[in-house]
């Protein structure tokens, strides 16, 4: 019997293909943004306020990532943001490869952020490097404040955590001391934005911390 051993990661090509599409954009001047969490979390909610208190100084342009259907696509044009659809075909995260496709076709001259609304799960995105330059993930109120117990992976590698729906806070079981705890020591470094884009509270500092990234990691000629 052969025994093959392998010592390659079998996400090691996507790796690669993601690193020369960080580069590229970043020649580019548009800051790439995974947005990642579990369906009903207040993704879509989030990004119709984002855009929309944004769009008078930065330019965004978002790609919607699911398995179907076009609604969220329409949604963000409504918002003024240029939006595109990608369908994945069943798969339940996006790769580097599916991921350039979704910049060509959505376009970089007129965007300085581009903004990839991952399928809705809370495991395959995590494992998939999409050649983005920053990783937020969202957590709302409702799903309670455990998940980083759960899923230590996606709560490890993000870069910001943006816990929504604040505003509904009184209504559920949900210590946000504790949840900051748990995440914290999942990732000393990710920084946690508690926001309601219904109310608003908390919305200025999120967007302030994306025109930041965009500055410090884009910024001028």
């Amino acid at each position: 019997m052969k025994v093959i051993e392998v010592h390659r990661s079998v996400t090691d090509s996507n790796d690669r293909d993601a690193q020369v599409l960080r580069d590229e954009l970043i020649e580019k001047k548009t800051l790439l943004i995974n947005l990642m969490s579990s369906p009903g979390s207040g993704k879509t909610t989030l990004l119709s306020k984002t855009v929309s208190d944004m769009k008078d100084t930065t330019r965004i342009g978002v790609i919607e990532a699911d398995i179907d259907s076009d609604v969220d696509a329409v949604k963000m044009e409504t918002f003024g943001a240029k939006s595109i659809q990608v369908h994945t075909d069943g798969m339940c995260h996006m790769d580097a490869g599916m991921t350039r496709r979704g910049i060509e076709e959505l376009g970089t001259e007129d965007v300085d952020i581009a903004i990839l609304e991952n399928v809705g799960n809370l495991i395959c995105p995590a494992e998939f490097d999409t050649g983005a330059h920053l990783n937020i993930m969202i957590l709302s109120v409702p799903e309670g404040d455990d998940k980083p117990l759960k899923y230590p992976l996606m709560f490890s590698m993000c870069d910001a955590l943006v816990i929504t729906k604040m505003d509904t806070l009184s209504y559920f079981t949900f210590d946000l001391e504790k949840c900051c705890e748990h995440v914290k020591k999942l990732n000393p470094e990710v920084r946690i934005f508690p926001v309601s884009a219904k109310t608003g509270e908390g919305m200025l500092e999120f967007e302030a911390y994306l025109r930041g990234q965009y500055d410090g990691r884009i910024g001028e000629d």
